[in-house]
């Protein structure tokens, strides 16, 4: 993939969730899914199948859930107290806002997102939320904006999937990881191959469907960075929700939603 389709790529996406934060509905998507359905506007039924709980949607500002996401990467962050959280595409603040009590006032949780609308969005949530260990910087997931060695824990749902370059992304989590830094993402899998068809479907892209890496690929990419432990799990319950995304699309038939966890060594 060229530089002009990279860049096509990034546009087309930015475009789509800028309009989703500034419509604040799921079926102001310019594609099939968005990461989501349009079955509710406030992302609360989707998040709940997705494996959040009801004290999880109850703990966030309103506005920062908008259902956008394929599972629950809180599940296996393990945070801890005064950990450094890095969140790739914190879009309305969501998962930042999850892990901001686990990390306690002595941690520190970092947004980042290339949507400027996300940010606005995510911003004037931590205000309303009081949230003080929390912030949210513009940037893309392929040129972080964070020091090298100074994370703990990156999360991330469903957003990996969406970048043309995979393994500048790892590259880029891997240089700002600490040593025995882990990953924990949630996103979308091939664990067959895309047809072409729907590889070439922009709209299917942003939906987080025809973007999605061939599992060994992946994990040839993870372990050319340097990261170690690396599991990549599929979670064939996810077919349930994904084949709402994309109606008269076979999609769970080549994609379903994984957990992705690996460490850099010390």
């Amino acid at each position: 993939m060229d530089v002009i389709e990279k860049d096509k790529i990034k546009s087309t996406v930015r475009e789509s969730y800028g309009k989703i934060a500034l419509l604040n509905t799921l079926d102001s998507c310019c594609a099939p899914s968005c990461c989501g359905t349009d079955i509710a506007p406030d992302g609360s039924s989707i998040s709940l199948e997705l494996g959040y709980s009801a004290g999880d949607l109850a703990n966030v500002p309103d506005g920062a859930n908008m259902g956008l996401g394929c599972g629950n990467p809180q599940a296996i962050a393990s945070l801890k107290i005064g950990e450094t959280v890095l969140d790739l595409g914190s879009g309305g603040g969501f998962d930042c806002f999850l892990a901001a009590p686990q990390v306690g006032e002595t941690g520190k949780v970092i947004g980042v997102d290339m949507t400027p609308e996300m940010i606005t969005k995510s911003r004037l949530n931590a205000i309303n939320g009081g949230f003080e260990n929390v912030e949210f910087r513009l940037g893309e997931i392929e040129n972080l904006p964070v020091a090298d060695n100074s994370v703990d824990v990156i999360i991330s749902n469903c957003v990996i999937n969406l970048s043309p370059d995979k393994p500048r992304v790892f590259e880029e989590t891997f240089r700002v990881l600490k040593p025995l830094g882990r990953l924990a993402i949630s996103d979308v899998v091939a664990f067959a191959p895309i047809p072409d068809d729907v590889r070439n479907d922009l709209a299917l892209y942003t939906g987080c469907i025809s973007g999605a890496s061939e599992i060994e690929v992946l994990e040839k990419i993870m372990n050319d960075c340097g990261f170690m432990d690396i599991q990549i799990k599929p979670k064939n319950e996810s077919k349930k929700f994904m084949s709402k995304w994309a109606p008269g699309t076979p999609l769970t038939d080549f994609v379903v939603s994984a957990t992705i966890e690996a460490v850099k060594p010390a």
